[in-house]
């Protein structure tokens, strides 16, 4: 026979009741807690095991102490491997309060796999001991189903054994629980300077440059660097006259000039200029220029940085299209800077501005010891070793010891340790975005983005990869390309992008990266491990103080 009707076995009238009474009663009798959800980094493809994961969000959520007279389990073991801590604790929380107040921000997380309610893996900060527990188990059915319906959440938890996760929520207090937990690599660093930084400037259309200076003859005799002239270009607005300087050498013991390089290569020649070689205490030398007159090369370039703590001349690169590609060499003063840029080959085929880049400084860590450094390392970010290529991730930095303290070492490449001497850098890419109408067609290449707000932007900047449409993951353009142009309402970008879409409004990204760049001076290797619950040390000394070994084996004749 069915249940008589005229009693209610549950009305949402009385379930609200009782929801809020627990609500009330968690609000007087609970402690607030800190729950730290935990997101999965890396997966396993194949069996969805869970290969690095982090924990960077945290919420304030009241709890009932279920265990009100002392931590459950087995508590302080002793175990082959040290004293092992087995506390349990075991909270109540609201079953309204997380599915109103923390569900929604986890569901809007794509690395949350599940936010309906707490997961087993979560972490809890338990603020009375100041300690981090485990989510094991999440009852929702205790009580049973009153009135008809669960109101609570028991969490059973366990001590946190820390196994390389990443805690980063942002919070002192709860951070600081895993700073000195775990295998940690301690560098010593020193400053490793600057990069220099440089842009470069194409002639204006149809008007000639010289391209490169060819040495006819080397001359000898010279004691001191000769002086080169280049006659003027014909007089017109906006014509500049070509410069250069002569590169001497020693071959059997004779100063001759190895070769000349543009410091300028003009504009508006129209015909190749006489170059005269004067002074230096030599005879002999004489050059010929060679004159480009219809195409686009490198002419100048402007220093934005002339760098820090070069030990020797860096690399310039210089990408760009071209047809015939410019060479250029940076000129390394005996302060360790960057003075300029001169041009063996200014190309030819620029039709837009070009990127350049000069190698990061390699200083020997003793040779330069008043070096700052650049940049600061924040706690979880990934570092890089630019020799063995061998990463990290940081734990703990002081600004005012350089000492860098790491864990996970070895991400990324069977190199066994870092190298004392090699670089360390870590990169923070600082973007913003702006709304561009990009129309293309789907694989086609484009050298422009149109349609966008031009202010702040600079040359240079990355493209940062980008996307069509809300939570669309196919990529459109950008990615490696940096800006060479900027102008109203567009830029244009090198190398160009391919669009795999069509994006008829698109957010574009554009920023600079900046490095944290220093050397490392020396580490130990022998002192790394630093985990607060390592007792083998002591239990050792202790042993040695009851065995006596001065007389004999105390366990027998072997």
């Amino acid at each position: 026979m069915a249940i008589n009707p005229h009693f209610l076995q549950g009305s949402q009238g009385e379930q609200r009741l009782v929801q809020d009474l627990i609500n009330e009663h968690l609000k007087i009798y609970g402690i607030e807690v800190r729950y730290i959800p935990r997101k999965f980094v890396r997966q396993q493809s194949i069996i969805r095991e869970v290969q690095s994961s982090t924990f960077d969000d945290n919420f304030l959520l009241e709890a009932y102490v279920n265990t009100y007279d002392g931590y459950g389990g087995q508590g302080d073991i002793m175990t082959k491997f040290g004293v092992s801590l087995r506390d349990e604790l075991t909270l109540t929380i609201s079953k309204e309060r997380f599915e109103d107040f923390i569900s929604p921000f986890l569901a809007a997380d794509e690395d949350y796999t599940l936010s309906s309610r707490p997961r087993e893996g979560d972490i809890i900060f338990f603020p009375l001991g100041q300690r981090l527990f485990e989510v094991k188990f999440v009852e929702h059915e205790q009580p049973f189903y009153q009135l008809g319906k669960n109101y609570v959440y028991q969490l059973k938890c366990e001590l946190f054994e820390y196994e390389d996760e990443i805690l980063d929520t942002g919070i002192d207090i709860v951070d600081s629980q895993l700073e000195d937990i775990g295998y940690i690599t301690k560098l010593q660093l020193i400053g490793a300077g600057t990069t220099a930084t440089a842009n470069a400037q194409i002639n204006v259309a149809s008007r000639g440059y010289v391209r490169e200076i060819v040495l006819n003859d080397d001359g000898s005799g010279y004691s001191s660097t000769p002086n080169v002239a280049i006659s003027t270009a014909p007089f017109g607005a906006g014509n500049v006259d070509a410069t250069a300087v002569a590169i001497t050498t020693m071959r059997a013991g004779i100063f001759s000039i190895d070769r000349i390089e543009l410091t300028h290569a003009g504009i508006g020649y129209t015909e190749a200029p006489l170059v005269t070689i004067t002074g230096g205490g030599g005879v002999g030398a004489a050059a010929t220029a060679a004159v480009e007159k219809t195409d686009f090369g490198i002419v100048d370039f402007t220093m934005l940085n002339n760098g820090v703590g070069y030990a020797a001349t860096p690399t310039v690169t210089i990408v760009g299209l071209n047809t015939s590609p410019a060479v250029a060499r940076a000129n390394l003063l005996a302060d360790g800077t960057i003075s300029d840029i001169r041009l063996r080959n200014a190309g030819i085929g620029y039709t837009q501005q070009p990127t350049v880049t000069i190698s990061m400084p390699s200083v020997v860590p003793t040779a330069n010891p008043e070096l700052s450094g650049v940049g600061n390392f924040d706690m979880g970010e990934i570092v890089r070793g630019l020799t063995s290529q061998i990463e990290a991730r940081v734990k703990t930095w002081d600004t005012d010891t350089k000492i860098l303290e790491l864990t996970n070492v070895g991400i990324g490449t069977t190199q066994a340790s870092f190298i004392p001497g090699e670089v360390v850098q870590a990169t923070e890419s600082i973007y913003f975005n702006t709304v561009s109408q990009v129309i293309v067609s789907i694989g086609t290449s484009s050298n422009t983005i149109n349609g966008i707000s031009t202010a702040g932007l600079e040359l240079g900047f990355a493209v940062k990869e980008t996307f069509s449409g809300v939570g669309n993951t196919i990529p459109v353009c950008g990615s490696g390309s940096t800006i060479t142009g900027i102008f109203a309402g567009y830029v244009t970008i090198e190398p160009p992008c391919v669009n795999n879409v069509a994006c008829p409004n698109v957010i574009v990204s554009f920023g600079t990266t900046a490095f944290s760049n220093y050397v490392i001076d020396f580490f130990d290797e022998d002192n790394q491990s630093d985990d607060a619950f390592d007792d083998n040390q002591e239990i050792e000394l202790e042993a040695d103080q009851i065995l006596d070994f001065s007389e004999g084996n105390p366990f027998g004749t072997f």
